[in-house]
């Protein structure tokens, strides 16, 4: 007889295993995931990565609508992550008080970090977090926060410290986009047009303003190819956007007098200002190259690589998003984003600085701008 309850109770105990991954199962299928949204300040890329994003997530099915107008006249991500909170519904939820950004400070950024890991962690009403750009991609990732962050627009989320490498985030919960080797090859595609010797590169020298810029690939590269780089520094990432932009175009004029080719990296300028910011590049008859892709070369920068378009990156934001839905680790989702690049040029810059493209070089143009817009 104790024999017969042994092997009932084995039969209750297998069944309930069972049940329970099966139960288990079913609410994870039927879970609604949380989503906060931070941002170091507003920039264009943001808005254009959130927008794609949203409509990859609606491919995939995981929220009805992703269909995200991007507004004119303004580089801010808020309106449309209200409209997101209002109209995406499906398994995935966009918090209407979950978007925070910094607008640039970096007082007001520490306060909200700890809003958001204070929120995180005892009001547990967030499952997800999408960290835009490299100081919200910092903050978030430093914190072990239980939940799942998506680090994207990121310049170098390995030099920032976000993720451990390629291969491996280091972190169960932490996910970035990569992709490696991409300012050298800028660099020197750049370099192998125009052979310069001394390249100027406005930057802000502090930990993160390196970061933004991949100084370090930027400073291996120069090294690799015999380049002499020609660097100014000064604030960049300001509350006060005049003052920003007053501080970046001063680098710019003062590197147009000793440097051969001009290299313009990241920052929060607004594009209707980089026309002001191109004038004395064009008047010393400089190249100029744009680290952050193709929409500066259309305002104005001679060149970029022709950037992936933001639908790929979108996509490939929304595939590792579903993957971690569907079951996986943010650490255990592919970070390597590989896409096909070309060039991008401005040719009304082009003709006013004297440079007339060979035909190997058009040849290999995917984007060509002929008008730069009025200085606003």
């Amino acid at each position: 007889m104790s024999e017969y309850r042994r092997i009932i109770r084995c039969l209750t105990l297998v069944l309930l295993f069972f049940f329970t991954i099966a139960h288990g199962c079913a609410l994870a299928e039927d879970k609604v995931w949380r989503i906060l949204y931070v941002e170091g300040g507003p920039f264009s890329n943001y808005q254009q990565t959130l927008a794609q994003t949203a409509r990859g997530l609606e491919k995939l099915g995981l929220i009805e609508n992703g269909q995200v107008a991007i507004p004119e006249g303004t580089e801010s991500t808020s309106e449309m992550w209200q409209w997101l909170a209002d109209h995406a519904g499906g398994r995935l939820r966009f918090l209407r008080d979950g978007h925070y950004s910094a607008e640039w400070d970096a007082s007001a950024r520490e306060h909200m970090r700890e809003a958001i890991i204070d929120r995180v962690r005892n009001r547990r009403d967030v499952d997800m977090i999408i960290a835009m750009g490299t100081w919200s991609g910092v903050d978030m990732s430093s914190e072990d926060l239980g939940i799942p962050v998506f680090s994207m627009s990121v310049t170098d989320a390995i030099t920032a410290g976000i993720v451990q490498s390629a291969e491996d985030s280091g972190k169960d919960n932490v996910h970035a986009q990569l992709e490696p080797g991409r300012f050298r090859r800028q660099i020197s595609m750049f370099h192998e047009i125009f052979h310069f010797k001394k390249l100027g590169i406005p930057f802000e020298d502090t930990p993160e303003g390196r970061n933004t810029a991949a100084m370090d690939e930027i400073e291996q590269t120069a090294a690799d190819l015999g380049i002499e780089l020609v660097l100014r520094s000064a604030p960049l990432d300001l509350p006060d956007a005049d003052q920003a932009f007053s501080n970046l175009k001063g680098c710019v004029e003062e590197l147009c007098r000793e440097a051969d080719a001009i290299y313009l990296t990241y920052t929060s300028t607004p594009m209707e200002k980089i026309p002001d910011l191109m004038t004395p590049i064009i008047e010393a008859g400089l190249p100029s190259f744009a680290q952050a892709g193709p929409q500066l070369v259309e305002y104005g920068v001679l060149m970029s690589l022709a950037q992936a378009s933001f639908a790929d990156i979108g996509q490939f934001e929304a595939e590792a998003i579903a993957a971690v839905v569907n079951g996986k680790k943010a650490r255990e989702v592919n970070q390597v984003f590989e896409p096909e690049l070309g060039l991008a040029i401005n040719l009304k810059t082009a003709m006013r600085i004297g440079w007339n493209p060979p035909l190997e070089i058009l040849a290999a143009v995917d984007e060509i701008y002929q008008q730069i817009p009025a200085v606003q």
